[in-house]
């Protein structure tokens, strides 16, 4: 089962320097899963329902988007478990004028089909078939893998982040944003929740706010750790998007968003966290050339300690790829 989908990127899409936004790509992504996977989970006769976004596996952005280029945005069902779809996408990027295309995406996202009769009801997903056998087991293995992700990344994510008077320089006091947005119906489904891919495009704009904050230059999203969505926001929340640098390396920046919903004409429902997640931005000069980052100094225990989780991870992504660049024997 595959689809795709095809939009040229204006003016309204790129940063000052013509950069299209990391959001807006990922904003184009989730459109694509979403159409895909609700299209499959509603392919055979029974309770009708819509797909809402659960997960965003790590997102690399390997080439840049420019304005005047068109999104091409394929998405194809890789896996089914009972209640999910994994849904993997592919975005290129097309110069119209001399044809050139480039690979600029790659990404995996989870949907979970919520009953139109009950949004808060889960129901079943229809199988898939699978072209060879070893593509179920492998993507049972995803599955398994992102479950306990998603639980874990649940239990760590209790704090909140809190504006600090007259911060200095190159602390992450200093470069912190929060965006505060009140949910409307342009944001939601035809079922009075928010769009993943809106979530998400929310947290890539405070995520650039604060790299920008941080150095002061052009700056562009190299790629997003796993976002996960640990609740629904519905139509009329006040969702508070916060972002704050947990990591620098020499020439990348790690940046922890979080968004916590505030279910304001509901007095039964307290504010709860909805998503979460890590970005990684970099700093390019007016040539598009990368520049050295300010190097974030942690002031608190807490700051140190995210510091140094940050660290693992630059490391072990970095050991990854340099792992992938070695030629097989």
């Amino acid at each position: 089962i595959a689809s795709q989908m095809s939009r040229i990127m204006r003016p309204d899409d790129a940063n000052v320097a013509g950069n299209v936004h990391g959001g807006t790509i990922l904003k184009m992504i989730e459109e694509a899963g979403a159409i895909i996977s609700t299209r499959h989970c509603n392919s055979q006769n029974g309770e009708r329902c819509v797909a809402a976004l659960a997960r965003v596996e790590r997102t690399d952005f390997l080439s840049p988007m420019c304005i005047g280029e068109v999104a091409h945005v394929s998405a194809e069902i890789t896996y089914t478990s009972k209640h999910s779809v994994e849904v993997q996408v592919n975005v290129m990027s097309e110069n119209i004028l001399t044809g050139t295309k480039k690979l600029t995406n790659k990404a995996t996202l989870w949907y979970v089909p919520l009953s139109l009769k009950n949004v808060d009801k889960v129901l079943e997903v229809p199988p898939v078939v699978y072209s060879r056998q070893e593509q179920e087991e492998e993507g049972r293995k995803r599955y398994e893998a992102q479950k306990l992700e998603r639980m874990e990344t649940k239990w760590r994510n209790g704090d909140i982040v809190q504006p600090v008077p007259n911060p200095e320089p190159n602390t992450v006091s200093y470069s912190q944003s929060s965006l505060i947005h009140l949910v409307g119906p342009s944001d939601c489904t035809l079922h009075g929740f928010v769009h993943g891919g809106v979530t998400m495009k929310l947290m890539d704009e405070v995520a650039g706010i604060v790299a920008a904050r941080h150095c002061k230059t052009n700056i562009v999203t190299a790629s997003v750790d796993a976002i996960n969505f640990h609740d629904k926001i519905r139509k009329g929340c006040v969702i508070t998007i916060s972002g704050r640098m947990t990591f620098t390396s020499n020439k990348s920046m790690e940046i922890e968003v979080l968004v916590d919903a505030d279910p304001v004409v509901d007095n039964s429902q307290k504010r709860y966290r909805a998503a979460s997640a890590f970005f990684t931005y970099v700093s390019l000069s007016q040539e598009g050339k990368s520049l050295p980052v300010p190097q974030l100094v942690p002031e608190t225990e807490d700051e140190k300690k995210r510091f140094e989780e940050g660290k693992g991870r630059y490391l072990q992504m970095k050991a990854k790829r340099q792992g992938q660049a070695e030629p097989q024997p």
